[in-house]
């Protein structure tokens, strides 16, 4: 049977026409070559992700040449089963009881006079979670990793022995442990261990009485999601978390997150809708108010701002998210490493597509010399885009004498 679905680079062809443009003007437009444009159109050539995004948001596609690109990338010879490729049967580390039995090592059980003991105890965990946090900007996850395991365990094993009085916000305390063991299990490359740890923070929060924070790891899934490039998992676990029942904080972050998901598929009305839905949560009184540690970031001043920046590159507008990423990140601390290159590298990414090679490469030489200190597996995601799109200015002397780098930071991430 012949496909009746329409081949990217014919169709590409037929929307730059009806748009009026020639090639050469296309191509200056795009700031891609010509030739290379050509062979695209007519079959020779596959489009990148880059490319289709690009094509899709100065064409007004909105969505469908990246949608034809996915599937020209998709060879159902080679595309996992859905089972392999599921990443949510992940096996239970009964917690509750590791940390029981980790206090017992320690010499560390509490008898009767747990309540009190839990008690003064927990403000040194709670100054701990903070210390942890801050320096999960500087210091590489795997080195974090074995701490934070244990002191998941630690305080779990405490709400284990406590009574009623401080069994509760010990739960809730040992979830944000265990939601910040995912996230810098998922910088350190297991996604795997990153979605379990994950799942134990949501248990240990509803153990606790807080159904909230575990709607919070749906948000924490869709990141996942997102950096594994499934879009429709994304946008379908972020709108699971903003029932009106919820928190405005936990409601405006996965709006956010499925603004991103929208923007991975060129989904720019859906995905500028939620945009405004986070910025309106986020500024809302209530997302600005609360006790207990902040959800999600702590160093991003307006996050609805540079996540629409992070999201106008997804969409093709480089010129447009450079502008608010250039603002956004210079609002950011000078000691958080980490942020600073999540965003960093994405504004460089912007600047490069966008003709900047030069300013592209200043940005990322600054960044490259901290990623040593802060590797990230999620970070690298952009690092390499930003490789492949340099690659296309190789007279540039800028990208010439950057290259060097760029092949240290990624080589680890390539073994």
């Amino acid at each position: 049977m012949v496909s009746t679905i329409p081949r990217f680079g014919p169709e590409l062809r037929r929307l730059r026409q009806e748009a009026g443009l020639t090639l050469t003007e296309f191509s200056m437009a795009l700031n891609y070559d010509k030739g290379y444009l050509s062979k695209v159109e007519r079959g020779e050539r596959t489009a990148s992700p880059e490319l289709a995004r690009r094509c899709d948001a100065f064409l007004g596609a909105n969505g469908e040449l990246q949608r034809l690109a996915i599937r020209i990338a998709t060879d159902p010879d080679t595309t996992e089963s859905p089972a392999a490729a599921s990443l949510w049967h992940v096996g239970r580390r009964a917690v509750l009881a590791a940390g029981t039995g980790a206090l017992i090592d320690l010499g560390l059980s509490l008898g009767g006079q747990a309540g009190s003991a839990v008690g003064s105890l927990l403000p040194s965990f709670l100054a701990q979670f903070d210390q942890l946090r801050k320096l999960g900007q500087s210091t590489a996850p795997k080195t974090l990793l074995p701490l934070l395991e244990t002191q998941t365990r630690m305080v779990a094993g405490l709400a284990a022995d406590a009574p009623s009085a401080t069994r509760s916000p010990t739960l809730l305390l040992a979830s944000r442990f265990a939601e910040f063991t995912g996230w810098m299990a998922q910088e350190a490359g297991d996604s795997e261990a990153a979605l379990g740890w994950t799942g134990e923070a949501a248990e240990l929060a509803r153990a606790g009485g807080d159904a909230y924070l575990g709607s919070y790891t749906l948000v924490r899934r869709a990141l996942v999601t997102l950096y594994d490039g499934d879009a429709a998992a994304t946008v379908a676990l972020a709108r699971r978390a903003q029932n009106d029942g919820l928190p405005p904080r936990i409601r405006g972050l996965a709006a956010q997150r499925e603004a991103q998901g929208h923007a991975l598929v060129g989904e720019e009305r859906d995905c500028l809708r939620s945009l405004d839905r986070a910025r309106e949560l986020l500024d809302s009184d209530d997302a600005r108010s609360g006790a207990g540690p902040v959800i999600g970031t702590t160093h991003v001043s307006d996050p609805a701002a540079m996540t629409t920046g992070w999201c106008l590159y997804d969409l093709g507008r480089p010129k447009a998210a450079a502008d608010v990423l250039d603002r956004e990140c210079r609002r950011l601390p000078a000691h958080a490493l980490r942020t600073r290159a999540r965003y960093g590298f994405r504004r460089s990414l912007a600047h490069a597509a966008s003709g900047e090679v030069e300013h592209a490469c200043a940005i990322a030489g600054e960044l490259l010399g901290v990623m040593p200190a802060v590797p990230s597996a999620t970070v690298n995601s952009d690092i390499r885009r930003l490789a492949r799109e340099l690659s296309r200015f190789r007279t540039s002397r800028a990208v010439r004498d950057l290259q060097p780098t760029l092949a240290r930071v990624l080589a680890p991430a390539q073994d």
